[in-house]
């Protein structure tokens, strides 16, 4: 199975997309796949694109984003890399949503400014919401981030994937296996167990349960890990005590990884503020770049090498 064979990159032109178009370049050339650059001015519906006032507006934006596409180009061909390039009109997080669909991209490349605190909730952010609504997986990179993509070459070797055991997640870490296997990257499978509130009659019995409930997953954990081991590639598990974002965040703080793989549910609207993402949060808090993975076909004759069950049920490989 070839798993990328388009690679989308959306760039505005910062700092953060600067240091995501090497890995565009680069995650293309390790797949052999098509690179296709994207850029969209920035236009609201409702707006008439022929009034004077727009018309030059945008005419202005179209020269300047044709310039600095023409200095993409010419870096993507310096490494090697063919490479297209598209100047789009709307609102950005859509557009790139619709063209990702329309040339049916495997993977969306994006740099992410890493807001936080009142920043993130005044601005927000573009690669959040193409992160909850693309059709493929996207990788976002802060410009701050150092890290193995230059030149076109894709040096990653260490991979830490953050799994809750949700279908979800359990797609993120197959994704990851097909990911790591060609790259001859080891992975890191991560489960945070959360803490359980008891209440006052917290006893012997309790405590009991929070024991059984870590040895079910060292067990779920190992068999995941002994999977991978059967495929030949070096894999560890571990399991971390927290809250999800801060115990994943701090674990990361302490390692170097070249990248994180994680599934998301890609939650909008209301349930995604009541109800936040941990995806979310890793996007601005992660020392390394992050791929989400919302939704990947694997074909209907593809044969997982993680089960999405219990493993334990099926028996070590």
């Amino acid at each position: 199975m070839a798993l990328i064979k388009r690679v989308l990159f959306a760039t505005d032109f910062s700092a953060c997309a600067n240091r995501a178009m090497g890995y565009a370049v680069a995650m293309a050339s390790a797949w052999k796949a098509d690179l296709c650059v994207m850029t969209v001015l920035e236009f609201y519906p409702g707006m008439d694109p022929d009034y004077t006032v727009n018309k030059m507006y945008l005419d202005h934006l179209r020269e300047e984003a044709s310039r600095q596409l023409a200095a993409v180009e010419a870096r993507a061909k310096a490494a090697g890399q063919p490479v297209t390039m598209r100047i789009e009109t709307g609102i950005p997080s859509q557009v790139v949503e619709t063209v990702a669909q329309t040339i049916k991209a495997d993977l969306l490349v994006v740099g992410t400014h890493g807001r936080t605190g009142l920043d993130h909730v005044l601005i927000g952010s573009t690669a959040e919401r193409v992160v909850r609504t693309a059709p493929c997986p996207v990788l976002t990179v802060k410009a701050e981030q150092g890290g193995p993509a230059a030149a076109g070459i894709l040096n990653i070797k260490r991979i830490v994937v953050p799994i809750d055991l949700s279908s979800c997640s359990l797609d993120a870490l197959e994704y990851a296996v097909q990911f790591a296997r060609p790259l001859g990257a080891s992975l890191t499978i991560l489960h945070v167990l959360e803490p359980v509130a008891y209440g006052l009659d917290f006893s012997l019995s309790h405590a009991k349960e929070w024991k059984q409930q870590r040895e079910y997953l060292e067990k779920r954990l190992s068999v995941l890990a002994a999977c991978l081991h059967a495929q030949g590639m070096q894999a560890e598990y571990v399991l971390k005590p927290g809250l999800p974002a801060d115990s994943i965040a701090s674990y990361l703080t302490q390692q170097s990884y070249d990248l994180m793989i994680m599934g998301t549910h890609g939650r909008r609207g209301l349930s995604h503020v009541l109800v936040g993402s941990v995806a979310g949060v890793m996007l601005r808090h992660a020392p390394c770049p992050v791929l989400t993975v919302r939704q990947f076909d694997f074909g209907a004759d593809y044969q997982r090498v993680t089960p999405l069950g219990d493993p334990s049920a099926l028996g070590k490989p």
